[in-house]
């Protein structure tokens, strides 16, 4: 690590992990490089490697910002309400993961490769982070859903993310294919998805 203050540190990490997003919104995760990413920061590519050793771990640390935030508006949902019925919980978490389509995006990928390319320190930062999000989630099952039992909850729901993505956005390409494959498929949107689901794993057959 380069010497200078811990802020300057974090400072330098966070444009890292931003320049990393920006390009992610138009590139895919083969196409960005380091040294693209060094392209869009504010000093000399070879810097970055100050504080992240290879891609994989500034895209573990864009992933692990992503759940930091996720899991802090989930607590606010339990924070700010003593009962929610299903309808409004489901609602409400919809419109957390509508505000977090850059993690559903994340999530898409494979995770082995990054995981198996990031520091074990780095990992463990992100796996806290991550940890965080399922007991936030946690703590509401428990809270407004006492019948439900929410390690099962859990143990569907975090899975189920992986998939939102592909499910909520495609290609050009990729509709072509569908098109001339003749298949009848209809793209919903995240908070579609995720809200019917909430529905079902909460109990309400709505």
């Amino acid at each position: 690590m380069p010497k200078g203050s811990p802020e300057l540190t974090a400072l330098r990490k966070e444009e890292i992990i931003n320049a990393c997003e920006k390009l992610y919104k138009t590139m895919s995760f083969k196409e960005i490089t380091i040294k693209e990413i060094g392209a869009v920061t504010s000093f000399k590519r070879t810097s970055i490697y100050n504080y992240f050793q290879t891609k994989e771990e500034i895209f573990l640390a864009l992933m692990k910002r992503e759940y930091t935030q996720w899991a802090e508006e989930i607590n606010k949902i339990s924070a700010q309400n003593e009962v929610m019925s299903a309808d409004e919980f489901a609602k409400a978490l919809a419109h957390t993961l509508e505000n977090h389509e850059q993690l559903l995006k994340l999530l898409a990928m494979n995770h082995y490769d990054m995981e198996e390319n990031s520091r074990p320190e780095q990992l463990t930062e992100f796996k806290i982070a991550y940890g965080a999000s399922i007991d936030a989630v946690r703590t509401c099952i428990e809270k407004f859903f006492p019948s439900v039992d929410s390690e099962r909850f859990i143990f569907v729901f975090f899975p189920f993310l992986f998939g939102i993505y592909p499910y909520t956005f495609a290609t050009d390409r990729q509709l072509k294919a569908m098109r001339e494959a003749n298949m009848d498929f209809k793209m919903h949107s995240i908070y579609e998805i995720v809200y019917f689901c909430i529905i079902q794993l909460t109990g309400d057959k709505k």
